[in-house]
């Protein structure tokens, strides 16, 4: 009678333990993904600003500064996507590597070790452990796969999040005729953008919400006025060959 009552806890306790891990694997799984989504949106906005900032340094018209823009963010998009590829691919085939030699290497104790059938409940499950802690680590190696994004979705999301953040730049230069204040509009815009950027990634990780919505916009004013100084000496020389 006493062996029905001790095992129910048991099976509640590990039901418990594959629910946290299945809620963990879904927290990691959104996590990359606002990550992924945050960092493409803020590279494809500093990014774009920068690039149009520095062709305005160096040429009024209004349709080569969209012409950049638009250019560097296609160019852009593309890049992110590529890269993402790349990158969650490479960290998939690094986990099977290891977790092929993890098996291999468990397979080789097991044939050099004397189980005994009644302490050891399975094979896979490592030696040492209570029987929890050995449900968790099965399951924890379970889904440990299922944590990293998928390569295709990781490459289309930081495609799509690269040309949702060169929207502002390219909108701000395609509503504003005058040059002067087309980049002063640019400048401020995107600086706002980066702020809220900012703000949204730091909440989202935890982070201090006013040190790193600094960080990003001192950083991005630092990129657009680099740009801009280092190609505005190109504008004096196109006006000494105009006359």
């Amino acid at each position: 009678m006493a062996s029905p009552r001790t095992s129910e806890p048991c099976c509640e306790q590990t039901n418990t333990v594959a629910d946290e891990t299945d809620r963990w694997t879904d927290l990691v799984q959104r996590a990359q993904w606002i990550r992924a989504a945050i960092l493409g949106a803020n590279d494809g906005l500093l990014s774009t600003a920068s690039l149009m900032l520095g062709v305005g340094a160096a040429n009024d018209e209004r349709r080569s500064m969209i012409l950049s823009g638009l250019a560097g963010a296609l160019a852009g998009a593309c890049s992110m996507a590529v890269g993402e590829f790349v990158s969650v691919s490479t960290q998939r085939d690094i986990e099977k590597a290891l977790k092929t030699d993890i098996t291999a290497h468990q397979d080789d104790v097991e044939k050099h070790e004397i189980m005994s059938p009644v302490i050891i409940l399975d094979p896979n499950l490592p030696q040492g452990l209570s029987p929890i802690e050995k449900v968790v680590t099965l399951v924890q190696d379970d889904d440990k796969e299922n944590t990293l994004p998928n390569p295709y979705k990781a490459a289309s999301a930081s495609a799509l999040a690269f040309l949702c953040g060169s929207v502002v730049p390219l909108l701000s230069a395609a509503l504003i005729e005058q040059h002067v204040i087309r980049i002063v509009v640019i400048a401020v815009v995107s600086s706002i953008a980066l702020l809220v950027f900012g703000c949204f990634g730091a909440y989202i990780g935890g982070s201090p919400v006013r040190v790193l919505a600094a960080r990003v916009m001192f950083g991005g004013w630092i990129a657009m006025a680099i740009t801009y100084g280092l190609l505005k000496p190109f504008d004096k020389y196109h006006a000494g060959n105009d006359d």
